[in-house]
């Protein structure tokens, strides 16, 4: 069992910074793959920025390449999502998620792909 705790969302001015971080549990991190998504009122869950075990790879969401960066610290069993230029349209409650895998190279973009997802952590943007 993985548990995920995110942290770092708030209220913060369009044009504004903030990085939310994602603690997982257990001592194979580093073999996980893992993955930002999120949800605003109304709307679908969607994909934003997802790295693969290794670190390596990454891949981004197109309304978010740009601005936004996902890296992770395997020593800290934590991935971070770094957003900048934030737009009213990024608010939103956002979610890390895990997938622990034998794939270390892959990125996994799709939500069924994962196994584990965090209780979230709501980002407000104003205009």
């Amino acid at each position: 069992q993985v548990q995920l705790v995110e942290s770092g969302g708030g209220l913060v001015q369009a044009g504004g910074s903030l990085r939310l971080s994602c603690v997982a549990s257990g001592r194979t991190f580093s073999s996980y793959a893992m993955g930002w998504f999120r949800q605003a009122p109304g709307k679908e869950r969607e994909f934003v920025a997802a790295t693969s075990a290794s670190g390596s790879n990454t891949r981004y969401a197109d309304s978010v390449k740009g601005r936004f960066t996902i890296s992770r610290d395997n020593a800290k069993n934590t991935v971070y999502l770094q957003m900048n230029s934030l737009k009213p349209d990024d608010s939103a409650v956002y979610y890390c998620a895990a997938n622990p895998t034998r794939n270390s190279g892959t990125v996994y973009v799709k939500a069924p792909s994962y196994n584990y997802w965090g209780q979230g952590t709501q980002v407000t943007v104003s205009s």
